[in-house]
């Protein structure tokens, strides 16, 4: 589980339901991260329901900032559940990127010289 994970409702009620929806969706993401990067990550969320011509529109955004890099997420659906669900998918998209991204070097020429050898 994430340390710093915030929450915020704007012109939402946070039931304790929806608190533990979030927190068990968004907090478990953090096996898709390196250990090393876990204590430093902050995650804000943000849900957002819109009244746009006399629709209900839930939003869920977002915003994580990770050492050397800041990842933002937003989607917008007629369900606060289903945008949740939405952005976790997306999440565990851009953590896995990320982790590309910002591979040890010591673990690529590791890798790349197991495969070398193998030939």
């Amino acid at each position: 589980m994430f340390t710093k994970l915030e929450l915020t409702g704007i012109k939402v009620d946070l039931d304790e339901n929806l608190k533990k929806y979030v927190n068990n969706k968004i907090g478990k993401l953090d096996k898709y991260l390196p250990k090393n990067i876990k204590q430093a990550t902050h995650i804000e969320v943000i849900l957002k329901e819109l009244k746009k011509n006399s629709k209900n529109n839930c939003v869920c955004e977002v915003i994580i900032t990770l050492p050397k890099d800041k990842i933002v997420i937003s989607e917008g659906t007629l369900n606060m559940y289903a945008a949740v669900d939405i952005v976790e998918e997306k999440i565990k998209n851009q953590f896995m990127k990320y982790k590309q991204k910002h591979a040890s070097k010591r673990f690529l020429r590791h890798l790349s010289s197991r495969l070398a050898n193998r030939t």
